[in-house]
């Protein structure tokens, strides 16, 4: 891994829809030694926001990517012993919160996706511009690569990736392709890969569906990451987290994240009584407030100066309640 860029850390990525994200969180961060947990700290942008404008408040950051963890653990450096990095896939944050001696979260966030310093990195592989090795592993210590995939999954299993992760049109024959090339020649780097995707997506696709190997690599990351999977337990496990008066905030870049996101949220901020019984009891009253109307995107301002916020779709709540899922706590923060 390169980690010999001079490029400062704060001007190799701009956090998306920062002002919004820390507007949406800081009410839950206003009690001495409140906490707040960054699920995806990546190169620590939101958390230094929040940490400046919340100074009763200290950070959990949290990332697969030893890398990134160690650039935003030397970014967030002065601010001390308010900010711990944990190197860690986020998907239960009640056990790393317990293992720190942490009853509950007061704030979440979740920028979900790949982050800035991973796409610029060639050697990662996430980029699809130039040749490198096909890797695409956020924790590179660990798991099976792109390369992998690619050489060992048969038809329908890349079939099923292209088609669900990166809803790609034309998976079947795309995996036809990959299987004939690796007969040949197994891949390594992303090279052939994309001139094989240049070959076998029709021109007027290309035209008008943007490069060809933009769904096809981000199947390939997703499969890789098992983002989905673990997004979805993320999800339920932050939740299980929050205090009473604590806040959530997800950024979603796809529609497959987005939905899981949608549905976990709205879950818990409806009634769950049965439509036959006459009145409401306690444990039937929802338990999440939505704080934004649908999915909120990035403003004109925001995509002319961070053209990566082009798919953001921001969703947020507040816990109003405890749910029989949580464990006991010793303090709960109110609105």
């Amino acid at each position: 891994m390169d980690t010999s860029d001079p490029t400062p850390t704060a001007q190799r990525h701009v956090p998306v829809m920062l002002d919004r994200c820390v507007d949406l969180l800081a009410p839950a961060l206003q009690r001495e030694g409140s906490v707040f947990v960054d699920g995806t700290l990546g190169m620590g942008g939101h958390t230094e926001a929040v940490l400046t404008r919340c100074p009763a408040a200290r950070a959990v950051g949290i990332d697969r990517d030893p890398e990134a963890l160690a650039l935003a653990t030397a970014r967030l450096a002065p601010f001390g012993d308010r900010f711990t990095g944990v190197h860690d896939v986020s998907d239960d944050v009640p056990a790393l919160l317990r293992g720190l001696g942490i009853d509950r979260a007061d704030a979440i966030l979740f920028d979900l996706g790949v982050s800035s310093l991973q796409l610029d990195e060639v050697e990662r592989g996430f980029a699809y511009r130039t040749d490198a090795p096909l890797d695409m592993r956020m924790d590179q210590s660990t798991g099976q690569t792109a390369a992998d995939v690619l050489n060992t999954y048969d038809i329908g299993e890349l079939q099923a990736i292209l088609k669900d992760y990166g809803e790609e049109r034309f998976a079947r024959p795309i995996a036809r392709a990959i299987l004939r090339r690796r007969e040949q020649v197994p891949f390594t780097t992303s090279g052939p890969l994309v001139e094989l995707l240049h070959d076998v997506v029709p021109d007027r696709s290309q035209r008008t569906g943007g490069h060809p190997a933009k769904r096809t690599f981000q199947a390939l990351r997703i499969e890789v990451n098992a983002e989905l999977t673990v997004w979805a337990r993320a999800l339920t496990q932050a939740l299980r987290a929050l205090s009473v008066g604590g806040r959530i905030v997800v950024l979603s870049y796809h529609s497959l994240e987005d939905r899981i996101t949608k549905r976990g949220l709205a879950a818990g901020a409806v009634t769950s009584a049965p439509p036959d019984l006459p009145f409401e009891l306690p444990e039937h009253a929802p338990w999440l407030r939505l704080l934004v109307r649908g999915a909120q995107q990035a403003d004109d301002a925001e995509l002319a100066s961070n053209p990566r916020s082009a798919s953001v779709r921001l969703r947020a709540a507040e816990r109003t309640r405890t749910t029989e899922d949580q464990q006991p706590t010793t303090h709960e923060v109110h609105p």
